[in-house]
Formats: C-alpha cells, structure tokens, sequence
C-alpha cells in the first residue's frame, strides 16, 4: 500500500520525464544505428541500409595510418587536460574567495558579470575573440605594445594556439561552475565554521578544514563527470577559431572528423573516428566512476 500511494504521488513526475526520454530516444538512440557504416565501404547512393559493402576493421587501419592522426590524438588530449584542470581550479578558488565576500550587492553584481558570457555561443565569441586579439588592431596586443611588448599572433601561432584555447575556455565556463562550488558551500552547517572559531581557527584554516571537505563531494562529481570528456577538447570553440597554419597545435578530433566526413565526403573513416572517440569517452567515465566509489566511497547515484 505505501508502495502504491508512493507511485500515485510521484507519477506526474516520472509523466514529465516522457517528452524528454522520447527526444533522447529519437536523437540519441536511433542515429547509433549509423555505426554500421564504420565498418562498411559506404556509397551513400546506396541509403543506410541498402547493399553495401562490408570491409571489417580497414577504416580503422586506414585511421591510424594517417600521418598526422597521433598529433590529432595529442593535441586533443592536452588541451583537453588543461581544461579540465584549469577548468575545476579557477572556478574552486574564485568560489573560496567570493564566499568569504560579505557585501551582498558587491557578490550578486560578480556573479553576474561572471555568469554573462556562459550564455554566448562560441560564434559569437569567436568573433570577439578575434577582434580583441587581432596583432594589428587587437585591444590586447594595442595594451602589449603600449606597455613595449611586441605584437603576439595569439590565433595563428602555434605556440600560443593551446594556450589562448584554455583561458578562453575558462573565461566563459568558470561563472556557471564558480556558481555550481557556491551552492556547495552555502549547502554547509554553519555550526561547523563556529566550532572551528572557537577551536581557534582563522579564515584559511577553516577554508582548509571545513569548506573544502564539506565541497569535497561535488568536487569529486565535476572531476567525474568531467573525465568523460577527455578526447573532446571544445569542437565549437577550436572550429570558430583555428586556421590551417595551427593545424599543427590546434587540430583536433572532431575537427579532423568535420573535415573528413563533410569537406572530404569519408563518411565511413570519419564514423570509425567517433567511434573510436565514443567507445574511449565511456572506458574513461566508468574507470572514473569505480575509482570515485573505491577511493572516496562516492556514489554519483
């Protein structure tokens, strides 16, 4: 009977979550079928299901003798990396430091500024982006040659090219996941900050003590969650912004599965590619699960 009046109580609940299984079903579950043609000659004359010819793992072979492929591969993963360390840092101590804030109107104003540009796409930042660092007329490079600095070719250098990739990033993202830390903070006893005032402790130590192991377990679900993503490196914001004289630092992934798949019509080899990719992505999320259970007895459900 409590099982029953259970149900009854929460079933407009689970009825809200139709519409979103139904669209997750159609646009997730039924294009996987198109997996198939990674393992295929495919002749798109022929239609997805039509009598194509079957070559086993040669897109794979063909994949990994490219040339360039393991720079693709390194590329992704270091920019990759240094977003998600970069990307888990700032938003933590940019957290810590506005928690400790107690001017209302001072916080809310930050946290808005901060928050604005998660909003934007990378069209429109790219844009942006590339005025302001444009080597002839770019407000960043006007200010470096004021100060007697030369002008720095941030977008077409390939030294610079990673780099200008992950503050970038880490400007428009760290708002949305400073504001994810603060809701862990304020989710806090305070009972907890007064034992540890009366116990002596000054404000670092009870950032140490009692802030940071009280955000430990949303920590740990952004580490998780974030470890999922370590061969996708910002296809958005690389595509808007990269050109072929940083292919060499800058070509990723998904940029080299855009060109091969829609520029050099590879429809079969790009699949394998995703494939790939996909099957990599879901190795490292579940590795990245069990380890959050083994080591810090962290459920993520």
């Amino acid at each position: 009977m409590l099982k029953r009046k259970q149900l009854k109580r929460e079933l407009p609940l689970h009825l809200m979550l139709v519409p979103g299984l139904i669209l997750i079903f159609i646009f997730a579950y039924i294009p996987m079928s198109g997996i198939i043609i990674a393992f295929q000659q495919f002749n798109p004359v022929k239609g997805l299901f039509g009598n194509q010819q079957w070559i086993g793992l040669a897109n794979f072979e063909y994949v990994f003798s490219l040339p360039n492929i393991w720079q693709v591969v390194w590329n992704t993963l270091r920019i990759a990396i240094m977003k998600i360390v970069a990307g888990m840092f700032v938003p933590i101590v940019f957290a810590l430091l506005l928690n400790e804030v107690r001017q209302v109107f001072f916080k809310r104003i930050t946290q808005t500024i901060i928050y604005f540009p998660y909003f934007l796409s990378w069209v429109i930042l790219s844009g942006v982006l590339i005025d302001m660092l444009s080597p002839s007329s770019g407000l960043v490079n006007t200010l470096l040659n004021t100060l007697g600095f030369e002008s720095v070719y941030f977008l077409g250098n390939n030294n610079w090219f990673p780099a200008t990739m992950v503050v970038s990033d880490i400007w428009k993202n760290f708002g949305f996941n400073t504001i994810i830390y603060l809701a862990a903070i304020t989710s806090i006893d305070p009972v907890l900050y007064e034992a540890a005032e009366i116990d002596g402790a000054n404000r670092w130590k009870k950032i140490w003590h009692v802030t940071l192991p009280g955000m430990q377990t949303v920590i740990i679900l952004m580490m998780v969650l974030s470890l999922g993503s370590v061969l996708d490196a910002g296809f958005d914001q690389i595509f808007n912004m990269y050109s072929p004289q940083v292919y060499e630092s800058g070509d990723i992934i998904d940029t080299m599965v855009y060109r091969m798949g829609l520029l050099q019509a590879q429809y079969s080899a790009s699949a394998a590619v995703g494939l790939l990719k996909s099957g990599v992505s879901l190795l490292l999320i579940s590795v990245s699960y069990y380890s959050a259970y083994r080591l810090f007895d962290h459920r993520v459900f």
